[in-house]
């Protein structure tokens, strides 16, 4: 079980440091950005569509990142509670 935590936490480790190491060029979410892109995209432009869905995958990542880690610990948690339970059992028995 060590080893399979190890395991996921070296490959989280990996791409956190990947990630740091990728450098791109990124376009600030500033108001003056926000007032530009509305009166583009009230002008006939579709620029504040693509800015939208770009908002939209930046505020999903930390949510599916942190319900990931709940869910690994809850799995991991109950098969060690059923664990403990079997030994109990074939103690007594």
């Amino acid at each position: 079980m060590k080893s399979k935590f190890s395991f996921i936490l070296r490959g989280i480790s990996l791409v956190f440091l990947l990630s740091l190491i990728q450098v791109s060029e990124t376009s600030a979410q500033c108001p003056m950005c926000r007032i530009t892109l509305e009166s583009n995209y009230k002008n006939g432009g579709t620029q504040g569509k693509g800015m939208n869905t770009g908002i939209l995958y930046l505020l999903v990542t930390p949510y599916l990142l942190v319900g990931g880690i709940a869910f690994v610990w809850y799995r991991n948690r109950k098969r060690k509670e059923d664990i403990e339970i079997e030994e109990q059992l074939a103690t007594i028995g």
